[in-house]
C-alpha cells in the first residue's frame, strides 16, 4: 500500500489506544477545510514510506504500541489496503480506518473478514448540502448512504463525526444529519482551525456556545455525542 507519512505514536487518533497512524495519499473529495491539502492534491510528489518500513516498526514499538489507524486521503482508494491492514493484524494490533464513506464495499468487507476494528466516518453535511461541503455542484451520496445504513445495524464498532464549518453549518443542518444517523454509537462534531495547509484558506470555525447548541439537538438522536477540540 502506499503510505505518505507515518505519526509514531500518538493519543488522539485512536480513543482508548496509544496508536501509530499512517496517512495514504488522494482523495475523491475537495473539502476546503481539509487540512491534509499536500496528501489529496500533490501525494503523488511526496515521498512514499515502504510498506515493510511500517511493519518492521510496529513489530518493534509492540507493547509501547496497541493500535494502528489509517488516515489520508482517502485510504479506501488504496486496492491493496485490505492486504495492508491484514498484515498489520497479525502483528495484533487493533485497527482504526478513518473513512468518508464512499467505498461501502471495502467497510464491509473489512468488517466481515474481522480486519477492521473501529471506523470513523466523516459526515459532512446534510444531504441538501452534501456537495458543496465536499467541494462539488452535485454529488450522488447512494454509497455514503450505503456506508451509512451499514454501520447503524451495529456490526462493528464505529463513530460518525462533522467538522463543525461556520459557512457549512447550522441549527437546521445539524437537526437534518441527526435524522440521518439517528440511533448511531457515537457522533462527534469537531472543531476546524484554518491554516496554512487547509485547502482553503476562507472558511472558519463555530464558536464555542453554537456547538454545545448543536450538541444539545443531535444529542437524543444518538447513542454518546461530544465536542472534540472545544474543550
Amino acid at each position: 500500500m502506499i503510505i505518505h507519512g507515518l505519526e509514531k505514536l500518538s493519543l488522539v487518533d485512536f480513543d482508548g489506544h496509544v496508536a501509530a497512524t499512517v496517512f495514504t495519499g488522494n482523495c475523491n473529495f475537495r473539502c476546503g477545510f481539509c487540512h491534509n491539502s499536500a496528501l489529496v492534491l500533490s501525494a503523488d510528489s511526496l515521498p512514499v514510506i515502504p510498506e515493510e518500513e511500517i511493519l518492521s516498526y510496529l513489530e518493534k514499538r509492540k507493547g509501547i504500541l496497541d493500535g494502528l489507524c489509517i488516515t489520508g486521503g482517502e485510504p479506501t482508494l488504496n486496492k491493496d489496503l485490505p492486504q495492508f491492514i491484514e498484515k498489520v493484524k497479525k502483528l495484533g494490533y487493533p485497527v482504526k480506518l478513518d473513512t468518508n464513506g464512499t467505498s461501502p464495499e471495502t467497510v464491509i468487507t473489512l468488517t466481515e473478514n474481522g480486519l477492521c476494528d473501529y471506523f470513523a466516518v466523516d459526515i459532512k453535511n446534510d444531504r441538501e448540502n452534501y456537495a458543496k461541503t465536499i467541494g462539488f455542484d452535485k454529488y450522488d451520496l447512494s454509497k455514503i448512504e450505503k456506508t451509512v445504513a451499514f454501520l447503524l445495524k451495529g456490526t462493528v464498532s464505529y463513530e460518525f463525526r462533522t467538522t463543525l464549518i461556520a459557512e457549512y453549518h447550522d441549527e437546521e443542518n445539524i437537526r437534518k444529519i441527526g435524522d440521518w444517523i439517528c440511533g448511531a454509537q457515537k457522533y462527534f462534531m469537531q472543531k476546524f482551525k484554518n491554516g496554512e495547509n487547509c485547502i482553503s484558506r476562507d472558511l472558519t470555525e463555530v464558536p464555542l456556545e453554537k456547538a454545545r447548541k448543536f450538541k444539545e439537538i443531535i444529542s437524543p438522536k444518538v447513542g454518546f455525542c461530544d465536542l472534540r477540540g472545544y474543550e
